[in-house]
């Protein structure tokens, strides 16, 4: 990804000497003087795009006398969540505001270059990671047309990056996407569902099987049934129960519990579906058993590599269950 980076700030610095030269000669003959390369790759840059090609048909024009970097539109008011995926761990860690940064590209350093641009947004609560995505988006292009057109005078009041606040963004993983029932809240849980649930669902184990979880709600108004069996049986984080009155599986976190609607084992089935299916047939056959033994266990995904192979184009790498 940062040799991607590298190679576009390259192209992009050659480019700007290139269009120096056409904008000087623009400037003469009447034409617009900016020439823009743009480099994006996902719906969050394709909104910077739209707006760059409607300010183009629009006649609008962005005044100045060349400029040999790149800009960057980073969602994230940095120095804070620098990396590929800011959106994600601001919704993550839950945090309350974020922004959105128009700054100044180094060479083989990123996210961390000069701001020319920067606004705050307040995040609003129960906000997904794609739904801040799509507000950040809209934010961000209307900054970068802005900044556009006015580049020189933005370039001029441009500022460095502060030493203090600064915190990292790595890319999502799929190890992210499994369920720490020891050690993660019933909060962290449900952050964690709206950071990445929508392109990678929430994973644990079940009785040796990988199960998927999807639509998660807060138990508030159920927890004192689940604390009620909880001093009866010493249920452990994993445990899980069936809600009747609710119709929702409801499990046992680190403190607490969070409740789950839907179930993907084999295929996708309601809570009463899975209780129907699992969770009662287990109960009837160990009566005497523990509701501690009837629970969800923590995923844990290692990465292996293979034997790279002639020819394959590069080492290959794949995942199991620990």
């Amino acid at each position: 990804m940062r040799g991607r980076l590298l190679r576009a700030w390259r192209e992009g610095a050659a480019a700007a000497a290139a269009a120096r030269g056409l904008a000087e000669r623009g400037a003469l003959s009447g034409k617009p003087p900016w020439r823009v390369l743009f480099f994006g790759t996902d719906d969050f840059a394709a909104e910077s795009l739209r707006a760059l090609e409607a300010a183009r048909c629009g006649g609008s024009e962005a005044h100045g006398r060349g400029f040999s970097g790149v800009l960057n539109v980073h969602p994230s008011y940095l120095p804070r969540w620098r990396g590929p995926a800011p959106i994600v761990h601001a919704v993550l860690h839950g945090d309350t505001v974020t922004g959105v940064t128009i700054m100044q590209i180094k060479p083989k350093r990123f996210d961390v270059g000069p701001i020319i641009k920067q606004e705050k947004y307040a995040v609003p609560s129960q906000c997904t990671a794609k739904e801040l995505e799509v507000i950040l988006s809209k934010l961000g292009a209307n900054m970068l047309i802005s900044v556009l057109k006015n580049l020189p005078e933005s370039l001029k009041n441009k500022r460095e990056q502060p030493n203090e606040g600064v915190t990292f963004a790595p890319k999502v993983t799929i190890a992210m996407s499994c369920i720490k029932w020891e050690e993660q809240t019933p909060e962290q849980i449900l952050r964690l569902q709206r950071a990445i649930g929508a392109t990678l669902p929430l994973q644990t184990l079940w009785m040796g099987n990988t199960v998927k979880l999807l639509d998660f709600v807060e138990v508030h108004n159920i927890r004192s049934f689940a604390d009620r069996l909880l001093n009866e049986h010493g249920i452990v984080p994993g445990s899980v129960l069936y809600h009747k009155s609710s119709q929702t599986l409801v499990i046992r976190c680190k403190e607490g519990w969070v409740g789950v609607k839907t179930v993907i084992l084999k295929k996708k089935l309601t809570a009463a579906d899975f209780y129907n299916g699992y969770l009662h047939p287990w109960f009837q056959q160990n009566s005497k058993t523990l509701h501690g033994d009837c629970r969800f266990h923590t995923l844990k995904l290692t990465t292996v590599k293979k034997t790279e192979r002639k020819g394959n184009g590069g080492a290959q790498f794949k995942t199991k269950s620990a």
